[in-house]
C-alpha cells in the first residue's frame, strides 16, 4: 500500500511519515518549499495550485490513500482551492482521502462544537479552511474531513518553542488566559487518521483532546514537563490585543473518539511526564 502525504515536510506531515513507514506503508510525501528530514519517505515537490502537476503526482506515486496535512495559511488559492482540486484528484483516481481542517472554521460563539455545527469562521484563514470542507466533501463525498486544534509534540512545536522562548526571555510577547482551545498530541492525532484512513469513515470528524484550557495554561504545563520556570510566562487577554480570531473553541471529539483505538489524550495528560529538555530547547 502506497500512502501520499502532502505537507510531508510540516509538524504533523512528518509524524505521519513516521508512523506509516512503521506500519510498513510505502510513503511518498511532498513539500511546498524544501524536502523534510524524514529519510523514510520518497519526496517530491508539490504545489496544489498546479492542477496538471497534481494529477502527474497522482499518476505516478499511484496511491491507495492520500493525506493532506498542507497548510497554506490565509492563502485562498493553497487553504481553499487547493484542497478541492486536490479531492477532484483523488475522486478521478478512485482513491481514499483524508482532509485534515481545523477548529479555526469556529467562531467561538458556541464554545463547544460538535461534529454537525456549522462553520460560521470570523479569519480570512477559517474562511479558507471552511471553504474547503464544503468543497472536498462536494467532490469527493468518500473523503474524511478531521478537524482538529492545537498540535502539540514533545518540544517541537510552534507552540512550544514559543512557550520555551518566553520563559527564557529570548522572546517578548504574552500567552493569552481568554484564548482556549483543546490541544492534541501529534502523535495520537496521526494515529487517529490514519485510523479513520484504514475504515470505512467519511465525512466530517473531530480530533481534539479533551481537556479545554488557555493558551497560558498550556503554556504552564509544556514548561513544567520541559524543566522551564513556567512563573517566567507572560499572560495577556486576547480580547485586548489587535489579533483577530475566535476566543474559545472547544471541539467535541465524542463522537469520533467512541469509533476509535486510538485515544485523543488531553493537555493535562500528554505534558503531565517530565523530561529533560534538550540543550536546543534553551537557545
Amino acid at each position: 500500500m502506497t500512502t501520499l502525504i502532502i505537507g510531508g515536510s510540516g509538524f504533523l506531515g512528518a509524524e505521519l511519515i513516521r508512523q506509516a513507514t512503521a506500519a510498513r506503508q510505502t510513503t511518498v510525501a511532498t513539500y511546498a518549499t524544501r524536502p523534510g528530514n524524514a529519510s523514510q519517505a520518497v519526496w517530491c515537490h508539490l504545489d496544489l495550485r498546479d492542477a496538471v502537476r497534481l494529477d502527474a503526482v497522482m499518476t505516478e506515486v499511484s496511491p491507495r490513500l492520500v493525506i493532506n496535512a498542507s497548510s497554506g495559511g490565509a492563502d485562498w488559492a493553497v487553504t481553499a482551492q487547493g484542497p478541492v482540486r486536490l479531492a477532484l484528484a483523488a475522486a478521478t483516481h478512485g482513491v481514499r482521502l483524508v482532509h485534515v481542517s481545523s477548529d479555526a472554521v469556529f467562531s467561538g460563539n458556541r464554545i463547544r462544537y460538535a461534529e454537525s455545527s456549522l462553520p460560521d469562521p470570523v479569519t480570512p484563514y477559517g474562511a479558507a479552511k471552511a471553504a474547503a470542507e464544503t468543497g472536498v466533501l462536494a467532490v469527493h463525498p468518500a473523503a474524511v474531513v478531521a478537524r482538529t486544534s492545537l498540535i502539540i509534540g514533545d518540544g517541537g512545536s510552534v507552540h512550544e518553542r514559543l512557550v520555551h522562548q518566553l520563559a527564557t526571555g529570548a522572546r517578548d510577547g504574552a500567552l493569552f488566559t481568554d484564548d482556549i482551545r483543546c490541544p492534541v498530541h501529534v502523535a495520537d492525532l496521526a494515529a487517529a487518521l490514519l485510523e479513520l484512513a484504514s475504515g470505512g469513515a467519511s465525512g466530517i470528524h473531530h480530533l481534539a483532546g479533551p481537556d479545554a484550557v488557555s493558551r497560558h495554561e498550556l503554556g504552564i504545563l509544556i514548561a513544567r514537563r520541559d524543566g522551564f520556570d513556567a512563573s517566567r510566562l507572560p499572560t495577556g487577554l486576547r480580547a485586548d490585543s489587535p489579533l483577530s480570531g475566535a476566543l474559545d473553541v472547544r471541539l467535541d471529539s465524542r463522537a469520533t473518539q467512541r469509533r476509535l483505538s486510538t485515544t485523543l489524550r488531553g493537555a493535562r495528560e500528554f505534558c503531565k511526564a517530565p523530561r529533560r529538555p534538550s540543550p536546543s530547547a534553551h537557545e
